[in-house]
């Protein structure tokens, strides 16, 4: 299944949006079964600060992509290799917004024991989008896309190559 498009029944929902939609809402029936309000507000001004970073991270990211004139749609076969703009600083900042947006919620609706939920759903991206992605740049752009990926890590960071 990795690298091909959904086709049939269930298969049109595995898409990042719907998996991060299903750690939300994880969290919110969590927090109706054992919320712990421990975090008061820090809590949820930390929860909205890292969802509306993820939006904007993830915003930034479909604006580079559409600037590159390249699909933002997983599975699909990139036209372009985008390296500028918040792509210097990731290479899956789509994913990663996904990833701040499940953490807001989790912060936002006090279940911070459900923060290991976040490496489920990093391991669910990475294996069900972010390898086949991977996979079609390398074949695509070889040494461009290895030069870029040395230096750019998979989820935040700049690395001297």
């Amino acid at each position: 299944m990795n690298g091909a498009l959904p086709e049939r029944g269930w298969l049109w929902l595995d898409w990042p949006p719907v998996w991060t939609a299903a750690g939300v809402v994880l969290a919110w029936a969590a927090s109706w079964l054992m919320p712990w309000r421990i975090l008061g507000v820090p809590g949820r001004v930390l929860g909205v600060a890292l969802a509306l970073t993820g939006l904007g991270l993830m915003l930034a990211a479909v604006l580079e992509m559409t600037k590159a004139r390249t699909t933002v749609v997983p599975r699909r076969q990139p036209a372009a290799l985008v390296t500028s703009g918040v792509f210097e600083w990731s290479r899956n900042p789509i994913y990663l917004g996904d990833l701040l947006i499940a953490a807001g919620a989790v912060l936002w609706l006090q279940v911070p024991w459900l923060l290991p939920m976040l490496g489920v759903l990093a391991w669910v991206l990475r294996t069900r989008f972010i390898d086949g992605e991977e996979q079609r740049l390398t074949e695509s752009f070889g040494a461009e896309f290895t030069l870029w990926a040395a230096r750019t890590g998979r989820w935040f960071g700049r690395k001297p190559v």
